[in-house]
């Protein structure tokens, strides 16, 4: 072999390595991120234990629905109506439970309401042969009026202290320290992970984002698997808004607003292909955290929220650039999937 051969080799192996820990080097940038928000947080009230939980609680709400996004995004699909059906879903478990129903089937109802939601976009999406760019626009716009409409844009109260064994399993604290929305998000992350890299149905999800003619040539019903993500989508939305009720005892016509570009950017971050077919939920995973560090820490540094805009915007299209120079060396270096 020759020299400028070797040296071929040896650089692509090396390509191949940094492409596939894509998923480290999201968790690099966390890290500096919060180093970062640490060093410029007046009086350090980034690290302080008051910020730290509340960072853990409403982070993990988005979160959540981040890694949902980071699942249907593999399958080569998008959902830019998170936002809406987040606050659908938490009128309607104010509206169930006001009727009297007891509180555990007031998050069951509300479980149920956000996986059809989901399961209907998908349904539109693969049946109807629209874009799922377009099909989850309409239902963005369709549910925030609809939710709009009926609760005529007020806030509603809740208490939910009277059910201190369901407050405290959905949003209360582990020992008054680690706040149970953390734990959750954990869960349901892990169970994404086990299903996309460990069982048969994650590799038919990555096929049919990768290649979807070649995966039905391999008997892999794409449309099933494209629905299905769609519905975790909605479930996991619905998990999020009666999380977000709990912990606020308030309703709000306007939550999740803005959420469903904050999620796309968290998986584009994490090194979720666009065009999908390629990504990790461990990347993911990462690139939520990332996310809501930034957005913690710009609050604590009183940045006026229109900057929090125009800084996400360049998150979303400086990742996009950086996505598309990995895909082209995965290409280049044959490696596997990031």
């Amino acid at each position: 072999m020759t020299l400028s051969a070797e040296k071929s080799g040896r650089g692509r192996s090396i390509g191949g390595y940094l492409i596939r820990m894509r998923s480290l080097n999201v968790f690099f940038i966390f890290v500096i991120l919060f180093a970062v928000f640490t060093f410029l947080s007046p009086g350090n009230r980034f690290i302080s234990k008051d910020n730290i939980l509340i960072y853990l609680a409403t982070g993990a709400e988005f979160n959540i629905i981040a890694v949902a996004v980071g699942m249907l995004m593999i399958s080569g699909e998008f959902d830019l109506s998170v936002g809406s059906v987040l606050v659908f879903c938490s009128y309607t478990f104010t509206q169930v439970y006001a009727s009297g129903v007891h509180i555990l089937l007031a998050v069951i109802i509300t479980a149920g309401a956000g996986t059809i939601l989901g399961f209907i976009n998908g349904m539109i999406t693969v049946k109807a042969r629209i874009p799922s760019f377009i099909t989850t626009l309409g239902a963005m716009l369709l549910w925030r009026g609809v939710t709009l409409m009926w609760s005529g844009g007020e806030q509603k109260g809740i208490d939910l202290l009277q059910h201190p064994v369901m407050y405290k399993l959905i949003a209360g604290s582990i020992g008054g320290l680690i706040p149970s929305q953390f734990f959750w998000f954990i869960g349901i992350a892990v169970i994404l992970a086990l299903i996309m890299h460990y069982h048969k149905v994650g590799n038919w999800i990555f096929t049919t984002g990768d290649n979807r003619e070649a995966a039905r040539a391999m008997g892999i019903r794409t449309d099933r698997m494209k629905v299905l993500c769609f519905s975790i989508v909605g479930f996991a939305v619905a998990v999020a808004a009666v999380m977000q009720i709990f912990r606020a005892g308030t309703f709000s016509a306007r939550a999740g607003d803005g959420w469903e570009l904050k999620a796309i950017a968290a998986a584009v971050v994490g090194g979720t292909a666009l065009t999908g077919g390629i990504g990790s939920m461990m990347g993911v995973f990462w690139g939520a955290f990332v996310i809501s560090v930034i957005e913690n820490g710009l609050v604590l540094l009183r940045v006026p929220y229109y900057w929090t805009f125009t800084i996400f915007g360049v998150v979303i299209v400086s990742t996009a650039i950086l996505s598309v120079y990995i895909e082209k060396r995965r290409l280049l270096f044959g490696a596997e999937r990031c």
